[in-house]
């Protein structure tokens, strides 16, 4: 039983050894590498880098994107449901109440988003 562990037990102490040598060399060959203020700046196609790396980003895009995940998630969740839609019918009539509860449950969170101009460009 052991002895049909032993192919991977190699292949983990060999990737193991693998990186633990590769880690060693890279750190003695980086320790006789000279190092300037030139050397160590961020290269930015030949020009010198000025101001932040960062631009800064409106709240409104981060939002935009929630909101954007929040009604695409939806839309995953009511696939399949809705592919299984007859089959689902034909047994009772409790997964198409559960299914307009969850679309009128997001249909109030958009009307709730509607309301407090989350979506509207022009109010930022």
């Amino acid at each position: 039983m052991l002895s049909d562990y032993l192919p991977v037990l190699f292949q983990v102490l060999i990737a193991f050894g693998f990186a633990a040598v590769v880690l060693v060399v890279s750190v003695l060959a980086g320790r006789s590498a000279k190092s300037n203020k030139m050397k160590d700046s961020a290269y930015e196609c030949g020009m010198l880098p000025v101001g932040d790396g960062q631009p800064r980003f409106s709240v409104k895009f981060y939002l935009i994107a929630m909101l954007f995940v929040l009604f695409d998630i939806e839309v995953v969740f009511l696939y399949p449901w809705a592919i299984q839609f007859n089959s689902l019918i034909q047994e009772s009539s409790v997964p198409f109440w559960s299914a307009l509860s969850f679309v009128g449950i997001l249909a109030v969170a958009y009307v709730y988003v509607l309301r407090k101009k989350a979506l509207d460009w022009n109010e930022a």
